[in-house]
Formats: C-alpha cells, sequence, structure tokens
C-alpha cells in the first residue's frame, strides 16, 4: 500500500465512520516501532506504521486509523481527546476502532544455563560467560540458544 492508496482509505474512512472530512495528511511512518499510529496536534497529520498492514492486513489497519481519527475529530472539536477521556472512549467504541495495537516488535532472549546447579538464565542482551557467574551458585554459565517471544 502506498501512501496515496493510504490517504484515499483515511479519508473514506473519516467520512464513513464519522461524517467528516479528513482535511490533513496521512502518511506511513517507518520509524514507528511498537505503535500502530500516530497524531500530530500541532499539525493535525496522522502517522502510521506499515507493519500493521503487512502483519494483520487491511482490517486491522482501518481499526487503527479509527483510533487516530478519534484523536483528530475530538481534537478539532475542542473536546476529550485523550486515551483517558470519556468521550474518546465512547467515540472509540461507537466507530469500532482498536483501543490497542496488536504486537508488532518480537522480543530476541539469550538463554544461557548453569553448568552446577543447572538454572537457565534468560537475557535481553548477550553477556561474556567468562565474566558473569550463575547468581545462585556462583557455577559457569553456558550459552544455549536464541529465542524469540
Amino acid at each position: 500500500m502506498t501512501n496515496q492508496e493510504l490517504q484515499a482509505l483515511v479519508e473514506k474512512v473519516s467520512q464513513e465512520s464519522f461524517r467528516q472530512p479528513f482535511c490533513h495528511r496521512a502518511t506511513f511512518n517507518n520509524r514507528l516501532r511498537t505503535t500502530g499510529g500516530r497524531y500530530h496536534l500541532k499539525s493535525h497529520d496522522l502517522d502510521f506504521n506499515q507493519l500493521v498492514f503487512e502483519k494483520y492486513g487491511k482490517d486491522e489497519l482501518i481499526k487503527v486509523i479509527k483510533h487516530e481519527l478519534c484523536h483528530y475529530h475530538l481534537h478539532l472539536a475542542g473536546r476529550g481527546y485523550q486515551h483517558k477521556d470519556l468521550e474518546f472512549k465512547q467515540l472509540l467504541k461507537k466507530t469500532g476502532g482498536s483501543r490497542y495495537t496488536p504486537p508488532l516488535a518480537t522480543a530476541t532472549y539469550q538463554v544461557y544455563q548453569c553448568q552446577k546447579c543447572h538454572q537457565e538464565v534468560r537475557r535481553r542482551r548477550k553477556i561474556d560467560t567468562k565474566r558473569y557467574v550463575c547468581g545462585n551458585c556462583q557455577g559457569k554459565l553456558k550459552f544455549l540458544k536464541t529465542i524469540e517471544s
């Protein structure tokens, strides 16, 4: 999906779900990592994470678009546009937007095992097994595998 197709989709969803036009820019932003979209308060533009479309499809992207359009239309109307506001929650429920983005990034863990007490240790970062030892028994650690969760 290109930025022009995204712009047309956002305008269409805004007209169908909110009965109001979307008069600003909507683009994909490759720098977004954990969030599905972002609303800019000053420029009123919308950014979307392309991974939502690639991993979950058009239906999930439309839910994220509705979420960001709730921020957009409520902010322009001078009403409560933040996640904590009741108006935002009600409008989001009414339009069928998603409250949370599905998981986009996967975490990678390094798994080590103590050679003395056989306890497994999971770490996000690699460690030097010559320098670090088991926290329970001070035994040597051995690298087992890398897992994604």
